[in-house]
């Protein structure tokens, strides 16, 4: 059996102040759409306590060349390259590594590949076995 309980006026007062409060929100969300263009980006949209995050300036091609600059200059630094071979290496896009291997890259002797392959065909024949 239901019972129905009537709700108190502390109640009652709080789920009006509740409803007033969601209309006003709807109130704030319809009027951010109706503003809003299809070309807006979400940096622009303004918050609900005034003003909306600030936009970010695009790099001018000589800030993004320093960038550029720099950073070859790290990963020069990094692979022990100095300046001058760097310059030269950078203008001559045919100098490619010897054999067609990058320089400090491991091989696997043959004769280790056998084993792998020999260990990787057991584990499939178990597999294939328990199947």
């Amino acid at each position: 059996m239901a019972t129905t309980t009537t709700p108190s006026i502390n109640q009652l007062k709080r789920a009006v102040t509740i409803a007033e409060q969601i209309q006003n929100l709807e109130a704030q969300l319809t009027s951010i759409l109706e503003n809003s263009s299809p070309n807006s980006s979400p940096t622009k949209a303004a918050s609900p306590g005034g003003k909306g995050r600030k936009r970010r300036g695009k790099l001018s091609p000589e800030g993004l060349a320093r960038i550029k600059a720099a950073q070859q200059e790290r990963w020069n630094r990094i692979r022990g390259v100095t300046s001058s071979t760097a310059a030269a290496a950078s203008t001559d896009k045919s100098s490619k590594p010897k054999n067609g291997r990058r320089k400090g890259r491991r091989t696997v002797s043959p004769e280790a590949r056998l084993k792998m392959a020999e260990a990787a065909k057991k584990r499939w024949a178990k597999k294939k076995a328990k199947a």
